[in-house]
């Protein structure tokens, strides 16, 4: 099975980066849930505010997030799509692994078969 990439290396390399760190994921899943300033999600972490939108610019560059000002605030919105792009591409990667280990197990029930018996059970 080849995995097939919908998104670019550049892209695949920004979007695994920017879900490497568990702030992120949770402004991310956060963003998911409902809209929210910068402002606003940075009273949910014992960080400052530049810290939360450098947090934020990272999930930015992966295109996981855009931010649109409205007024004085910027609100942070997640991007579904790109977030559906690599979901699909982490599905992927999901049923490689469950094949292989399948066939592992494959192999390993006809190695048990063809294995003679043990001493110590022989009659």
């Amino acid at each position: 099975m080849v995995v097939a990439r919908p998104l670019t290396e550049g892209e695949l390399d920004r979007v695994f980066h920017a879900l490497a760190d568990a702030t992120r994921r949770d402004i991310l899943s956060r963003a998911i849930h409902g809209e929210e300033s910068v402002s606003a999600l940075s009273r949910h972490y014992s960080m400052s505010l530049p810290a939360v939108q450098k947090h934020v610019a990272v999930l930015e560059r992966a295109a996981l997030v855009t931010k649109k000002r409205r007024g004085r605030e910027q609100i942070v919105h997640a991007n579904g799509s790109m977030i559906a792009k690599a979901v699909a591409l982490l599905d992927q990667y999901e049923a490689l692994w469950i094949e292989r280990a399948d066939r592992i197990a494959d192999v390993l029930a006809a190695a048990d078969v063809l294995a003679p018996a043990d001493e110590g059970e022989r009659p």
